[in-house]
């Protein structure tokens, strides 16, 4: 199939999935519906897809990674650091261990060192399945973003690990010092080159918008670009392409603040990764629910690989394997809290004691998903020699294709029914600050405002349009400062009064869209002018609306 026709398929297949999930009574995760649409492809089209691990891996990780990097909410990562760090490389660790050995016991076939680098690439977690499985039910903002953060650092450390089992297995030699040294290696490098391009790219940027005009394109084009510089940077100097992208798009949130982009600019910009990250992360659904018949059809070579006497335990080894995957996540966050909360009774605080619910939930949510598919493909083939296999390569790619689809498939059923009715830790609340910053601003502008038409309208015969203009602008400001500062009002009050106004308002544009474009339709309006009116009406809505 052409390269061309075969993007072509990809994407009417993610826009169908779509269409699937919003039709179907039941809710159902995207990633399970993209996963089954694309075991269909093969017989709607035909022919089977190639997958090429690297240019897999090369064309969908590094702009997914850095695009959660960049939007993460760097306070809850500051905040939360330590249990990030806890699960991201600890939990890591104890993982590869323990499943390691686990898979080693179940498989004998297999030898160890390979049972090491199934668990490592089983070791990352996917949040994009997560918020896909979530969608509908509502998981505590602290936790996603728990999951975020610890996902955009496990991703490098299974690989890593990965990498480094890999090739014990492949020259017959490992070293626990020169693993760590590589270890260490490829994570430091990888996170500075991702922070040298970011602000070096973006310094570049910023001096050319200084001396010539802006121009939006280009702007977002580089911003595409970034993420792959990064990577293959990092690649070739054999440092983690991972973290590089991860720390370029965490980068990127606070070199965009010297930038000073036009907000043009950044409305466009946020619509393309938006897009690009939809069907990013809808393709790799897709292809691996179509690479599925051709692993699924590999079932009794793999069985008899494995050694094992039916495919029905090969079945059985997959669950148990996922089972274990759960029990020490579970465990690992138990030992976690129970650390965490003696610490904070030692200090003399109080804190939020969660039940065994909101962790099985946490320890569910560690599904599988976009990395660990693309690294198991990323096997070699042979040993160091060339002349010889690399042991148990199918039956690695079949155990964790079969723990990714188990683990998304338990979630989706677990999670809904845990996150009912969970009793949740306080979420931290802003509202003070967000008032205090909203009238601070409201004072700047009208001080702003003052100061401008005063230095204009000086010895002008039109001073007095100015004074105008001016009134009216500053109008605008001054009822924001008599809303905040009416505080006899109850914030419960005053939350639904800020509903109601938004229902207001968006009936109050839905009502001047309609009228804009009845004019565009009976040409009483300029096409031009037209739709100069109906973007402000989009972009005044996309303030009341949040998207």
């Amino acid at each position: 199939m052409a390269t061309v026709t075969i993007i072509l398929v990809l994407l009417v297949a993610v826009v169908i999935s779509q269409a699937v999930m919003h039709i179907l009574p039941v809710p159902i995760p995207s990633p399970l519906i993209q996963i089954a649409i694309g075991a269909l492809l093969p017989i709607i089209t035909g022919s089977v897809i190639t997958l090429e691990p690297d240019i897999f891996f090369f064309l969908f990780l590094p702009p997914l990674l850095f695009l959660d990097g960049w939007r993460i909410p760097k306070e809850g990562l500051a905040r939360d650091k330590w249990t990030i760090l806890e699960l991201a490389l600890g939990l890591v660790v104890f993982t590869i261990i323990g499943v390691g050995f686990f898979i080693h016991w179940l498989i004998p076939a297999m030898p160890l060192a390979v049972a090491f680098a199934l668990a490592a690439i089983m070791s990352p977690t996917d949040p994009v399945a997560v918020s896909a499985i979530t969608k509908r039910i509502p998981m505590p903002k602290r936790l996603l973003h728990i999951l975020e953060g610890e996902a955009l650092l496990n991703d490098a450390s299974g690989l890593v690990s990965m990498r480094v089992a890999v090739a014990a297995v492949v020259t017959g030699s490992f070293s626990l010092t020169a693993a760590f040294g590589n270890f260490l290696w490829t994570a430091l490098a990888g996170l500075v080159i991702g922070i040298v391009i970011t602000f070096l790219i973006t310094w570049i940027l910023s001096l050319w918008s200084r001396y010539y005009e802006e121009e939006t394109g280009m702007q977002i084009v580089v911003s595409l670009l970034i993420p792959f510089i990064a990577y293959l940077v990092a690649e070739h100097i054999e440092a983690s392409g991972i973290l590089a992208a991860v720390a370029a798009g965490i980068s990127m949130s606070y070199a965009e603040d010297a930038l000073r982009n036009m907000a043009a600019t950044r409305i466009h910009r946020a619509a393309v990764w938006d897009t690009l990250q939809f069907v990013t992360n809808g393709m790799v659904f897709v292809l691996l629910g179509e690479q599925l018949p051709q692993i699924i059809g590999s079932i009794s070579q793999v069985t008899e690989q494995a050694n094992l006497k039916s495919p029905l335990w090969l079945i059985l080894c997959i669950i148990a394997i996922n089972l274990a995957l759960v029990t020490l996540r579970f465990v690992w966050v138990w030992f976690s809290l129970r650390f965490t909360l003696a610490r904070a009774h030692r200090r003399g605080l109080k804190p939020f004691a969660p039940d065994w619910r909101l962790l099985a939930v946490t320890s569910l949510a560690g599904v599988r998903g976009t990395v660990t598919l693309a690294g198991i493909l990323t096997l070699p083939f042979f040993l160091d020699d060339h002349t010889r296999l690399f042991p148990a390569r199918d039956t690695a790619i079949f155990i964790a294709t079969g723990v990714i689809l188990v683990s998304l498939i338990g979630a989706s059923i677990t999670l809904p029914y845990l996150l009912k009715n969970i009793e949740l830790p306080p979420e931290p609340s802003h509202r003070k600050e967000e008032e205090r910053a909203r009238a601070e601003a409201a004072e700047a502008a009208i001080k702003a405002v003052e100061q401008h038409v005063h230095t204009l309208s000086e010895g002008r015969s039109d001073a007095d349009l100015y004074a105008a203009a001016a009134a009216r602008v500053m109008q605008t400001y001054r009822s924001r400062l008599t809303a905040l500062s009416n505080t006899d009002t109850d914030a419960a009050i005053s939350q639904n009064i800020d509903m109601i106004e938004r229902q207001l308002r968006l009936i109050a544009l839905q009502a001047e869209r309609q009228i804009y474009h009845n004019h565009k339709k009976r040409h009483q309006l300029g096409e031009e002018t037209a739709n100069r009116f109906l973007r402000e009406i989009d972009l005044a809505e996309t303030r009341f609306t949040g998207a």
